[in-house]
């Protein structure tokens, strides 16, 4: 690529950053589109910090059952076959 494609590429995409903030900023459909997009991200903020409050529950929930376990395979290797007759 020569000097002159890059610096052709370089103010293509400076002036359709340029162009894009300024609808975003200062035309009334852009400020409409930017409050939407902000609800949107606020929605996936909410859904993410679900998914997080759900994978610790199921975290504790497995190291709860995972503690069970082991618990109730200790105690049968601790027993010998005598002790259970009376």
């Amino acid at each position: 690529m020569t000097d002159q494609s890059r610096a052709f590429t370089a103010s293509l995409v400076g002036a359709v950053i340029g162009g894009l903030a300024g609808f975003v900023l200062f035309t009334d459909r852009g400020r409409l589109w930017r409050r939407r997009f902000e609800l949107a991200l606020d929605d996936f903020a909410r859904e993410i910090s679900s998914l997080e409050g759900t994978v610790q529950k199921a975290t504790v929930t497995a190291s709860e059952g995972w503690r069970a376990v082991t618990s109730t395979m200790g105690n049968r290797g601790s027993q010998t076959p005598d002790s259970n007759v009376h």
